[in-house]
């Protein structure tokens, strides 16, 4: 699987099995080209779609049950989305002085720009920083060499009635994504953080992939305890492959 995903060269490859829990559905694996992920956002709405897609009867007519590296997560119809619900942080609080100068000096800006911060850890260990417009976030050129061994999610906000509420860039260098354009496990992270911080209104939209020329679209909202994180999926290839 390691090999495969390195030979993608995609910014995750997942692999569906059997599950091993009984209330699952079904089991999936998620590899990075530099290694495997115990939970990713992108991959489990992806994952389910295809696993939908090849003819997958979930067991509860309202959820489908994924297993993964951090255990189970729910994932559900959300009108014409997919979305998932937000699992719990492993690591939350604020960031240390060490990590922010890091940070900082990686993003090429003065400290003073970060108005606030936060681990956002759900598994893959996210740390987040806003800044202070979506503008400025789109302008960042950073420092990977100085972010490597971070995995990093920067988020800013638009202005008041804009298309989107928060402009999201996630720099991962050391997984060999230097940028990823659009990654469902920090907006989870930032979702559970803004939201439950009264940060953020309890339902927004974040944009992804702009700096990448991609246009993604992140659908956040909390539903009574859940924070849910939605996007639009769709099969694009199809096809079959042999492995040595």
């Amino acid at each position: 699987m390691a090999t495969f995903a390195r030979w993608t060269n995609l910014s995750e490859t997942t692999f569906l099995m059997k599950p091993t829990a009984a209330e699952a559905d079904y089991r999936v694996r998620i590899f990075t080209p530099g290694g495997e992920l115990p939970f990713a956002g992108h991959p489990t709405l992806g994952s389910a779609c295809a696993w939908l897609a090849g003819g997958g009867a979930p067991a509860r007519k309202e959820e489908i049950i994924q297993e993964c590296g951090i255990g189970l997560v729910r994932v559900r119809k959300a009108g014409s989305r997919l979305a998932f619900a937000a699992p719990p942080l492993r690591r939350s609080g604020l960031l240390d002085d060490q990590t922010l100068m890091t940070i900082a000096a990686g993003l090429k800006l003065p400290r003073t720009d970060i108005v606030m911060h936060q681990w956002v850890d759900n598994g893959p260990g996210w740390c987040a920083v806003m800044l202070r417009s979506a503008d400025q976030v789109l302008a960042l050129q950073p420092d990977m060499s100085l972010l490597r061994d971070l995995k990093l999610g920067v988020i800013g906000p638009y202005p008041s009635g804009a298309e989107a509420g928060y402009e999201v860039r996630a720099f991962v260098p050391g997984l060999g994504v230097p940028e990823d354009p659009v990654t469902g496990s920090l907006n989870a992270g930032l979702g559970v953080w803004l939201i439950r911080t009264g940060h953020s209104p309890p339902r927004y939209v974040a944009s992804q992939g702009t700096a990448l020329k991609r246009r993604g679209r992140i659908y956040v909202e909390r539903l009574g305890d859940d924070i849910w994180v939605g996007g639009d999926t769709a099969v694009r290839l199809s096809g079959s492959i042999e492995f040595p």
